[in-house]
């Protein structure tokens, strides 16, 4: 050390105090004039003001544009703004209103429950209306996803033998009151809950110690893989953890994040649309406590790049969890019928947990989903179990406690249906499909293909003319289409609804005509009430805005218009009642016996 150092040990010890009691006298020099309360408030301010500097280099939303959303923020305090802002917002929920009720033409509601119980005949007729509000035609592949199963009658009868049918409505009848959560009362679902997993993670290629649980949604599968993650990180000591996710990853992990106090960084994306694995590997710190990939994401159907991912996870010790919702019914059975499938599950070293939903490819009903571990100690963590309630120990598997018991019935009885050979048929046209579209919009000039499609999504964006404007014109034609954004675009998602003669055809039709017609007459575009939605979302600055009209719609969904026809209204009794006359509605006991003495 002296041969570079000027100084010896102990005189560079000698220096250092002396430059270390030179810096306090000098230090309390200046603060001589100082009274006791204003150095702690200078010292109070100064450590808060280094807390906020740290929380703002944590977050992920880039500084200019938070600076942006503080001053837009206090603009809308000042009252003239506030006012304005109050009645566009007021125009805004009741446009929101009017357009979501729009196919509801008597909006005549049920407000209080039925003193005496409907017959079962008028049940089945307002059924049937309601039913009947849709425009949309699922089954007749008029719609992007959504409704991914065809219906047909061979599904619904599940065996035919002896001239005994079983189909759906007889599960249904034996399960509808079953709930997982009593595995000793109802062991039939318990088994069917088992199998389930079982199958599913053989079909991912899980090895013997793999397991999960069936959950009520892929949103449910990602939250409770979230929560495994954490819990480990708490576990290792880490008690502020944070996600990998790409920007393409399904907000479900955003909702997870929320709700489980995860911070997450948001990783870009390749033109491509996949992950971009350098900028996940410089955003891995200490406290990183899980990476997703996606196979494919819902954006723009791509797979990311999972063995990438995969080694980075076991490189750095990271969880890494592959959001299949989408794709685990799909992308498997494409590999059987020869088409090119990247790695993605748990033959890929490193993939820890795999989501997945049956009630997309899988074909079942709504309502079943499933998270997949690689082994049983990271199961665990998702668990609860309260050993101290009064009611007794209480342990649950899931984020549900009563859990229907007759979805998973039903989700059973179809994966025992289909089959290997009728799910390959069945992925095989619906990827066919796909191809045909992608072709077809490739021809149609002014359309491009946004990212690399892998499976059955198709998106795509335009530069001539406002794509938002295009989705509410094909909307006007019978279409259903999915609006994207960053960058802006729409995407059709494949079912086997599409797979019907002539559908795709058509779509590629109206398709090709609608750009035709938008090029024609540019002012079309500006008309679209979708492109002005979204406009506004991408050039306002505060984002709470943003939020503040997507809560109008969901409040629009539970919102209960005025009748059109006067004098419709609702008795006590809760039953829909149509005056005649224009008699003026009343509520409460007085306006039943006024109807009773008529």
């Amino acid at each position: 050390m002296d041969e570079w150092w000027p100084f010896g040990g102990g005189q560079t010890l000698r220096v250092i105090a002396q430059a270390v009691d030179d810096a306090r006298v000098a230090f309390n020099r200046q603060c001589v004039h100082l009274e006791a309360w204003q150095i702690v408030s200078y010292t109070l301010s100064i450590a808060c003001l280094f807390i906020w500097c740290r929380r703002q280099l944590k977050t992920d939303r880039p500084l200019a544009e938070r600076i942006r959303a503080t001053i837009f923020s206090a603009v809308r305090r000042i009252p003239y703004v506030k006012a304005q802002i109050e009645e566009e917002m007021e125009k805004a929920r009741k446009d929101l209103e009017e357009n979501l009720h729009q196919y509801d033409r008597k909006k005549e509601f049920y407000k209080f429950l039925p003193e005496r119980g409907v017959s079962p005949e008028e049940i089945i007729r307002e059924a049937e209306l309601y039913d009947g509000m849709s425009e949309f035609k699922f089954y007749d592949g008029r719609v992007s996803g959504a409704v991914y199963s065809a219906r047909n009658e061979t599904h619904r009868k599940l065996l035919e033998k002896h001239e005994i049918i079983i189909n759906f409505l007889q599960i249904f009848d034996r399960f509808v009151y079953a709930d997982n959560l009593h595995p000793d009362l109802f062991p039939g679902c318990r088994k069917m809950e088992a199998e389930i997993v079982r199958i599913t993670a053989s079909l991912l290629h899980g090895g013997p110690g793999s397991c999960g649980t069936v959950t009520y949604c892929g949103t449910e599968s990602i939250i409770l893989a979230c929560l495994a993650y954490r819990n480990r990180a708490y576990d290792r000591g880490i008690y502020r953890p944070e996600m990998i996710v790409p920007a393409t990853a399904h907000t479900a992990f955003d909702k997870a994040a929320r709700l489980l106090q995860i911070r997450i960084r948001h990783i870009p994306v390749h033109k491509n649309q996949r992950a971009d694995v350098g900028s996940m590997k410089r955003a891995i710190t200490n406290e990183t406590c899980m990476i997703v990939a996606s196979a494919p994401n819902f954006t723009t159907g791509t797979v990311d790049n999972v063995e990438a991912i995969a080694e980075l996870g076991q490189r750095y010790g990271i969880p890494v969890h592959v959001d299949a919702c989408l794709g685990g019914f799909l992308l498997p059975f494409m590999e059987r019928c020869d088409y090119p499938v990247p790695p993605f599950d748990f033959r890929v070293a490193g993939v820890t947990s795999i989501s997945c939903d049956t009630h997309k490819y899988g074909f079942t009903p709504k309502g079943t989903s499933l998270i997949l571990y690689r082994d049983a100690t990271l199961l665990h963590k998702q668990y609860f179990c309260n050993s101290e309630w009064p009611g007794g120990i209480y342990a649950t598997p899931t984020l549900m406690g009563t859990r229907d018991g007759c979805a998973i019935a039903l989700t059973w009885a179809t994966l025992l249906y289909y089959g290997q050979h009728g799910y390959t048929d069945c992925i095989r046209s619906i990827v066919e499909a796909t191809h045909k579209i992608r072709a077809g919009i490739e021809a149609i000039p002014h359309l491009t293909i946004l990212g690399e499609p892998s499976a059955s999504i198709i998106a795509f964006c335009s530069r001539k003319f406002s794509i938002y404007g295009l989705a509410d014109r094909m909307n006007k034609l019978g279409w259903s289409l999915t609006s994207l954004q960053n960058p802006a675009g729409v995407h059709i998602c494949v079912t086997q609804n599409h797979t019907k003669e002539g559908v795709v055809e058509e779509f590629l039709s109206d398709l090709t005509l609608t750009c035709e017609e938008l090029l024609a007459n540019p002012e079309l575009s500006i008309q679209s009430r979708t492109a002005a939605i979204y406009n506004m979302a991408s050039v306002v600055p505060d984002k709470c805005l943003v939020e503040e009209v997507s809560y109008m719609y969901l409040d629009s969904c539970y919102a209960m218009p005025q009748p059109l026809i006067v004098g419709r209204t609702l008795s006590t009794e809760g039953r829909k009642i149509s005056l005649i006359g224009g008699i003026p509605p009343f509520s409460g006991n007085a306006f039943v016996s006024q109807l009773k003495s008529q």
